[in-house]
């Protein structure tokens, strides 16, 4: 990089320190006369330094050469993908960037862990009887299953989580299609959406089942045929795990609706809804969310997850035609609970409620 050894120390430093907390995503920001470099942690945005405009823009300019993204070209939106080796240890990152009314570059890099700290990290949960109905119903041979919750609550590694552990059990047929590949897995034949090359959910998909896999990871239920494909692939006696956008349980279920699928189509093939959000841990020193220079609480312990699930009985009685049969809220009451219990403050409280 260009700017000699004092700019490439600052560079690395900043990796460094990201690296070695688990920050999930580094943002740059312009303003009017610098760069302002934040992490991503659990209590939301944290400044970490400022860099004078030239420096942000040689910073911007080296991520953008890593990720063969176009350093000219500052009007237009770009997006790449650059492996980094920070301490001997090779990251993969997304980078994004979009430009401001002034043509200034903003960029956000967003760090993908290498599955050997993932798995031997443990899920964080706030009541773990949670987790167990959860694992029981990765016993069923066939049948759907969804998880959803906002962008970055923890769904993709709550269901690898829950593979590696089936897998360890017993060797399985597990196949994945995602867009992209967030966390790797050896032990998985992991398949990445590329719209391009002709690689959507619904081909991929449809591929997939030629594998006879024993388990089936849909990264997103994004549209309506996507959708018929998942319920098909369930129907047809594959376990199926899939994400889905939703506020709650029952919030899926009007998603999968709006998508085409019937509640007879539900009925047939869902077995469990998951709703989960990834929330800051109550922390006695910080008095709030644990900072992340705070030591009380190792990175991946700073914050927890809360699951509301719709399974069993509950579930077909949700999926009958009564509307006064959808009246769930169990995500409220267990926020109340998690409250109650010091486990979360009062303004996680009110910000994760469901209206």
């Amino acid at each position: 990089m260009r700017g000699g050894n004092k700019l490439e120390n600052k560079l690395q430093s900043l990796l460094h320190l990201a690296t070695k907390n688990r920050v999930s995503d580094i943002h740059i920001q312009p303003t009017l006369t610098e760069y302002e470099i934040y992490f991503r942690v659990p209590s939301g945005l944290q400044q970490i330094s400022r860099l004078t405009h030239e420096e942000g823009l040689r910073f911007l300019s080296h991520f953008k050469f890593l990720a063969s993204m176009d350093i000219g070209e500052r009007r237009r939106p770009q997006s790449g993908s650059c492996n980094i080796i920070i301490a001997n240890q090779q990251y993969e990152f997304r980078i994004s960037t979009i430009s401001n009314y002034l043509y200034q570059e903003s960029m956000v890099l967003r760090i993908l862990y290498d599955h050997q700290h993932v798995s031997n990290v443990h899920i964080q949960l706030f009541f773990p009887s949670d987790y167990y109905e959860l694992e029981r119903l990765l016993e069923y041979k066939s049948g759907l299953i969804l998880f959803s919750g906002p962008v970055g609550s923890g769904k993709t590694t709550t269901i690898y989580h829950l593979l590696r552990e089936k897998y360890s059990q017993e060797p399985l047929n597990i196949m994945t299609m995602e867009d992209p590949v967030e966390i790797k897995e050896p032990k998985f034949l992991q398949a990445e959406v590329n719209e391009k090359a002709g690689l959507s959910y619904e081909v991929l998909i449809k591929q997939s089942l030629r594998h006879r896999p024993d388990i089936l990871v849909i990264g997103e239920i994004r549209d309506a045929e996507t959708a018929k494909m998942v319920i098909r692939s369930a129907l047809t006696g594959h376990l199926v795990l899939a994400t889905i956008h939703a506020k709650s349980c029952v919030g899926v279920i009007e998603r999968l609706l709006e998508l085409g699928v019937t509640l007879e189509q539900m009925r047939q093939s869902l077995i469990g809804i998951l709703s989960q959000r990834l929330i800051n841990k109550y922390c006695p020193l910080c008095r709030g969310a644990c900072s992340l220079y705070c030591s009380h609480n190792h990175m991946h312990e700073k914050k927890a997850i809360l699951f509301e699930s719709l399974v069993s009985q509950k579930l077909q009685t949700t999926l009958s035609n009564k509307e006064e049969n959808r009246d769930f809220a169990q995500m409220n009451t267990k926020l109340r609970k998690a409250y109650g219990c010091g486990y979360i403050t009062e303004k996680d409280l009110k910000n994760h409620q469901i209206p």
